[in-house]
């Protein structure tokens, strides 16, 4: 985040301009919250199009003159009916660009609100579901300039990872922000008898860039940073922790936010969260040993999923939250592969940030570690996890314990889903006595999975492996997509 000094060079800076432009606009106070939005989006197609890193919306700035005049417009309080207008704004945005709001004393009689709008990749920001554009001073709908959207559409875009954190540094500074010797410990390797042999190894890897001097990528800071703070943008990806008292939002017990890079924190970060979590008192008897509420493994997998699959192009970022009877981990972005694809498919939207997660021993060589999450789960005799997408948001629910009989007709169906595809990618298939298994039924009771299977197959998630075979004692079942 940007301190008061540096916002007012900035300022300085941008008043410097002949005129605003496609990626820069003055106002003095504030009109509508719909014009805001129209120009969030426009700042940043423009921003693409000029290839600027930022397009800025200054209030407190004649737009004629560029004197520095100040505004009564306070934007991080204002509010859109009793919502925060940053909040309204940044849904109604898509994709939902992760913009950043400052207020600031430019001097004892000046207050200056700006909006920071990250330049769009791959397509157009719309608002309310229009696309705008600045040409010269003036908003326009940009489907009135094909080839100004052609532009943005045919853009060629630097992935989050290889973005530049910080620049202008030199080889100390390096060792200064980032904990290099976390890379070689976790990796495993020896670390070099001097410090240029530690910046060759970080070029090597892309975490470091030579330029007049060094400059630190995305990729480095989210990984490796000693403290976020460091790094603007990349400081808004620190992960949160929330413990509630119950089953809602209404009272946090205690809140987390990580300051150092993924890597640093990574496993206590994990630790932490398991000591929150209650002790599950069912498998604790089956196993003869206390365990906590969720198996260990399957949080620390979906912990490194919701960090490695996030969209860090859009605003948000990753959650863990801890009520009574679940745990909710999420990240910011719509996945790649359809939610009910999880567990056979792999497209990571990061690949270096995946490929140095593995390689790190955070995550599952391939795949997204969700078999293993299933594994477990039925082990630990839990419910069927949940998959939400919704809100340019991606959350996965891991829930306490419930007897079968508490489980309603969606749960067992879902269960019985996620055990076909859990088979499924063993090389194995299911059966009445598989789901059996699962849910621990009696053998006599074999007609209670009979009727899940059946429900299940009504849903169109799994079928007959063999249609042909009238048998329904040796029948075999697999996922629809099979």
């Amino acid at each position: 985040m940007m301190n008061r000094g540096q916002l007012i060079e900035l300022i300085e800076e941008l008043v410097k301009q002949p005129n605003e432009s496609e990626w820069v606009e003055f106002k003095l106070n504030f009109h509508s919250p719909e014009e805001i939005g129209e120009r969030l989006s426009a700042l940043s197609n423009g921003a693409c199009i000029h290839n600027q890193p930022f397009g800025y919306l200054v209030f407190g700035v004649e737009d004629k003159t560029h004197v520095v005049k100040g505004t009564t417009f306070k934007a991080k309080s204002h509010k859109k009916g009793g919502e925060d207008l940053e909040h309204w704004l940044a849904n109604r945005l898509n994709p939902r660009i992760d913009f950043i709001v400052y207020e600031f004393d430019y001097d004892a009689q000046i207050h200056i609100s700006i909006y920071v709008i990250p330049a769009t990749r791959n397509r157009p920001v719309d608002f309310l579901n229009i696309s705008y554009i600045r040409v010269g001073s003036i908003t326009r709908k940009l489907t009135e300039f094909p080839e100004k959207e052609a532009k943005i559409w045919r853009k060629e875009t630097v992935s989050f990872e290889k973005e530049i954190a910080k620049d202008n540094l030199t080889s100390s500074d390096i060792v200064k922000f980032l904990s290099t010797e976390a890379y070689f410990d976790l990796l495993q390797i020896p670390y070099p008898s001097n410090q240029q042999g530690v910046i060759d190894k970080f070029v090597e890897e892309g975490l470091v860039v030579r330029k007049s001097g060094y400059a630190i990528t995305k990729l480095a800071a989210i990984l490796f940073a000693k403290n976020l703070g460091d790094f603007e943008n990349v400081e808004r990806k620190s992960i949160r922790v929330i413990v509630y008292k119950g089953k809602n939002k209404v009272e946090t017990e205690r809140e987390q936010t990580g300051i150092r890079g993924y890597a640093l924190g990574f496993g206590g970060l994990v630790d932490w969260v398991n000591s929150k979590l209650p002790a599950n008192e069912e498998i604790g008897k089956a196993l003869r040993k206390d365990t906590r509420m969720y198996p260990e493994i399957a949080v620390r997998e979906l912990i490194a999923n919701a960090l490695v699959h996030q969209d860090f192009s859009v605003k948000g970022f990753p959650m863990i939250e801890i009520f009574t009877d679940r745990i909710e981990i999420s990240n910011s972005g719509t996945p790649l592969v359809t939610p009910e694809r999880f567990i056979d498919a792999y497209i990571s939207r990061n690949e270096k940030l995946a490929d140095l997660m593995r390689r790190l021993g955070f995550c599952e060589e391939k795949g997204s570690g969700l078999d293993k999450v299933i594994f477990y789960n039925e082990l630990y005799q839990l419910p069927p996890i949940n998959i939400i997408v919704s809100e340019n948001r991606t959350r996965i629910t891991l829930f306490s314990y419930k007897s079968l009989n508490d489980l309603d007709k969606k749960e067992k169906i879902r269960a019985c889903y996620q055990h076909a595809c859990l088979k499924y990618v063993s090389n194995e298939k299911m059966t009445n006595q598989s789901l059996r298994d699962r849910f621990k039924i009696e053998d006599h009771n074999y007609s209670i999975a009979s009727r899940i299977i059946r429900d299940t197959i009504e849903a169109e998630l799994v079928k007959e492996d063999d249609p042909d075979n009238k048998s329904r004692k040796y029948a075999s079942y697999i996922p629809y997509w099979a």
